[in-house]
């Protein structure tokens, strides 16, 4: 055989080996932590729905500041918008109200970007109304 076939063979041959290699490794690992990949997916699921039921109950706990029935749920990009005293029948302001739970509880880009376009008077807050045809 000619020099070139057989820098050939043993090119595929070294291939085939660290492919053979590697595949043993990453079944290695995966056996190793497949049970704590679950447990992490599982903890981050159910923080997720914790999440997401704080949310809705919110309004009902004792130290939300608002009457529940002013309150409206939107979940995105905020989570409630409060038409504060309509239930009165005297409405004083709108409030949106972003609800954290758990230990990272900060806010999203999104959120901070809302939140200081409000804060700052820069956002215009306008009235529109959608007649649909039937």
């Amino acid at each position: 055989m000619s020099v070139t076939l057989w820098a050939i063979l043993i090119a595929l041959g070294a291939v085939a080996l660290f492919w053979i290699y590697f595949r043993i490794r990453f079944a290695l690992w995966k056996r190793d932590y497949s049970k704590t990949i679950r447990q992490q997916s599982i903890a981050q699921s159910e923080a997720t729905i914790t999440g997401k039921v704080t949310e809705h109950i919110s309004p009902y706990l004792p130290d939300f500041r608002y009457n529940p029935r002013d309150v409206r749920f939107i979940g995105s990009p905020v989570d409630l918008i409060v038409f504060d005293g309509l239930q009165e029948g005297s409405l004083r302001r709108l409030v949106l109200v972003e609800v954290k739970s758990g230990k990272r509880a900060g806010l999203t880009e999104r959120e901070r970007r809302i939140r200081d376009a409000i804060t700052s008077g820069s956002l215009p807050i306008e009235w529109d109304v959608l007649h649909v045809k039937r």
